[in-house]
């Protein structure tokens, strides 16, 4: 093993001495902190990892600007880009990876969060015979396979129901769906089966009941995305890459080959986001894994390249548990314009998606009211008339970009590839574009394969089948007991933490506040309905999260449930990350600032916001307007046009409930569409016709005032002449 050695007493790193690149003084700086900055040298595999925990943010940069030259450096922290620094590292190159936002931060976080197959993809090979679709489904089963073994606490099998409204149907899905069973041979999760309608209703209530013939239901793989790709990159890290998120990309470093004269790509300028520092990373091959920015890494290679990447935006929208069974999904085969749709759990909540529209690349991609209105057409198509699909259920909503990719070689160059593309420049640029989630760490072992062969790198085969990622090797479905009963965690939160850092989850375990409750022992929640405690801001802090967007949308998974509760928890959450990492009131403020303008813009806070303002119509019947106006005079008995906290204090005094003055503040806040302190008869009307038109749910203010109306109703005095007194 070359990946650590001391000789003649000198930390060796990389094949060179640590020491004398850093100083004596800064290398006793860092032994005495304890960094350790292990790399592999070329050509020898890594069996076990290098670092018993990724290096710090810190250390990680330090590796990068002074390992002379690494083997093999890759620009993008998504899913392929991880995968690609894990499967180089493992081989035993020297690796670096730079990420010029967050870990998983793009396309990588905001996916149907499904390992699957691709159902469709099998449909389309047959009836086309495509041998190309039917090799990518093939590959994609087994990948399936190998990502729920090596991340078992972040992923498992998922039975998804096709309903069948039509009796030819049956035969014509049933030998589809058991073709999928057989490609995927010994790779098959579990046999899939038909169920009678009312065995299909039985297991998922809420489905349309009218021609319904029956059902089939399927296995295919489901996961928490961003946390996969998370446990991908620190994978990594911990068998000795230098990867680095905030670390932008300014240009790529050229050199000319002295054989043949050319100019080959030999790293790259990098640029510390938070920071602005810029320095050099030097590399002997160099890969371009940016998923939709492509073309904008292959163009500082050739500002001639040819683009080959046509981005799509996928939006999905996120609903209340209650809307899907907790353990089955459902799948629409045939929207009402050809599209597919998924309506699965996840989380204890609800997700649909995804949509298929051409888009432009941003950084910042924003869910559009279109899109979101479409998916919950199509979601009332598969729902009971007995469930009401409301605007107002949905917590939020994303897009992704997909980068959909032409063939550079290919002979048809509009043509969509359906599969993943490796490309090598004639300076040596190695780009890794298309595929899917799925099938991450076999583009990545074709990518490497390419780099070996292109740049003439010594090492072995790849070594990431069966690797277990970060948190999986001794992760039990049982884990989360042992947390309850050495901790004094409550039972939901134990689970969630098992479930998000599998075998770590006994590290943030030991973080947790005290509650000084008899009942959890310790495990203090950033909001009451979700189980994220504070420890794990804490945690993620280790996990390389340098922002409070880092922490609500991919350490923690509370923006893409619900951006209400999400923006609840930022004041805590920055509060506690500032105290790590020594903010100041003003970065402070800024760190709230950039979340709640995340939130607002792209996890749909703004169109769920949109849909009550002060230019919101009143629909309501006059009988409608007469019962509310009623209800809004129970609370301003002065007649005074609107309502305060004050008014509102005084009717809960009378029906002996408590509020505090900041919740009272934060409900009636909601409803202030003109936000002058108060809540006007108008604003109400117009909350209340929201509410009705279903575009508005779950409005705190509306249900603490028709709770209220109810309590004062039930109190009414009994007059002298029903009470048998008086004459």
């Amino acid at each position: 093993m070359a990946f650590q050695k001391a000789v003649k007493g000198t930390l060796l790193v990389g094949g060179g001495a640590l020491a004398s690149v850093l100083g004596l003084s800064q290398f006793a700086h860092y032994r005495r902190k304890q960094v350790n900055l292990a790399y592999v040298e070329a050509a020898e595999c890594v069996s076990e990892p290098v670092n018993k925990e990724p290096p710090s943010r810190e250390a990680q940069l330090l590796a990068l600007q002074n390992v002379s030259e690494f083997d093999i450096l890759v620009i993008g922290g998504g899913a392929t880009g991880c995968g690609c620094a894990l499967d180089a590292v493992t081989r035993g190159l020297k690796t670096a990876l730079v990420e010029r936002d967050d870990f998983s931060s793009g396309t990588s976080s905001r996916s149907t969060k499904l390992i699957h197959g691709g159902v469709r993809y099998l449909q389309k090979a047959i009836m086309k015979l495509d041998i190309e679709q039917y090799r990518m489904v093939k590959e994609a089963l087994h990948e399936r396979a190998n990502l729920l073994e090596i991340a078992p606490h972040l992923s498992a099998p998922l039975p998804i129901m096709l309903p069948i409204y039509k009796w030819w149907q049956l035969p014509y899905y049933w030998v589809g769906i058991k073709l999928y069973d057989l490609v995927a041979g010994s790779n098959c999760l579990k046999s899939s089966y038909v169920l009678s309608k009312s065995r299909a209703l039985e297991h998922f209530p809420m489905l349309q009941k009218d021609k319904l013939v029956g059902a089939i239901v399927y296995y295919d793989g489901q996961h928490n995305d961003a946390r996969m790709n998370l446990a991908i990159a620190l994978t990594a890290a911990r068998y000795g890459a230098a990867t680095a998120n905030y670390m932008e990309v300014v240009s790529l470093l050229k050199k000319t080959d002295p054989h043949t004269g050319k100019e080959r790509v030999s790293g790259a300028r990098c640029k510390d986001v938070l920071t602005g520092q810029e320095f050099d990373v030097r590399a002997k091959c160099v890969i371009n894994a940016t998923g939709p920015f492509t073309d904008t890494v292959r163009k500082m290679d050739d500002k001639n390249a040819t683009a080959i990447c046509q981005p799509s935006a996928g939006v999905h929208i996120v609903m209340p548990g209650y809307y899907s069974p907790e353990s089955m999904g459902l799948l629409d085969p045939a929207t009402s314009d050809g599209r597919v749709i998924f309506f699965l759990p996840w989380q204890k909540m609800t997700i649909a998606g995804t949509t298929d529209t051409p888009t432009d690349v941003t950084h910042h991609p924003i869910p559009s009211e279109e899109d979101i209105n479409f998916i919950l057409n199509e979601v009332r198509n598969y729902l009971s008339c007995d469930v009401e699909v409301r605007r107002g259920d949905v917590l939020a909503a994303w897009s992704g970009i997909r980068p959909l990719v032409t063939d550079p070689k290919s002979a048809d160059t509009q043509s969509i590839s359906r599969n993943h593309v490796v490309d090598i420049s004639e300076s040596g640029l190695i780009t890794i574009a298309g595929g899917k989630w799925t099938t991450y760490r076999s583009m990545a072992e074709d990518t490497i394969n390419a780099a070996i062969k292109a740049h003439n790198l010594k090492a072995g085969p790849s070594r990431t089948v069966g690797l277990f990622l970060q948190g999986g090797r001794d992760w039990s479905p049982t884990l989360y007991i042992r947390l309850v009963q050495d901790y004094g965690l409550e039972s939901e939160v134990a689970q969630h933490l098992a479930t998000t850092y599998g075998d770590k989850a006994f590290e943030v375990a030991k973080m947790a506040s005290v509650t000084g409750k008899r009942w959890p022992i310790v495990g203090v929640r950033l909001v009451s309905e979700f189980p994220y405690i504070e420890a794990e801001v804490k945690y993620g802090i280790k996990e390389y999260a340098c922002t409070a967007v880092d922490m609500i949308s991919r350490r923690t998974r509370l923006a893409f449930l619900n951006v209400q509760a999400a923006e609840e928890a930022l004041p805590r959450i920055v509060e506690l990350m500032g105290r790590e990492l020594n903010w100041d009131d003003y970065k402070k403020e800024e760190e709230l600032e950039t979340a709640r303008k995340f939130l607002y813009y792209e996890m749909g806070y703004k169109s769920r916001s949109e849909q009550l303002t002060d230019r919101s119509e009143i629909s309501l019947l006059p009988s409608d307007i007469d019962r509310y106006k009623k209800r809004f005079h129970k609370f301003d008995a002065d007649q005074k046009g609107f309502i305060t906290i004050v008014d509102v204090q005084r009717v809960l005094e009378s029906i002996n409930v408590q509020m505090d003055e900041n919740t009272l503040h934060e409900i009636l806040n909601e409803v202030d569409l003109n936000k002058n302190g108060q809540v006007e008869l108008n604003e109400f009307l117009q909350l209340m016709s929201a509410i009705q038109k279903g575009r508005v749910s779950g409005s705190r203010l509306a249900i603490l005032m028709k709770t209220a109306e109810e309590n004062l109703d039930r109190r009414v005095p009994i007059p002298v002449d029903r009470s048998c007194g008086g004459f």
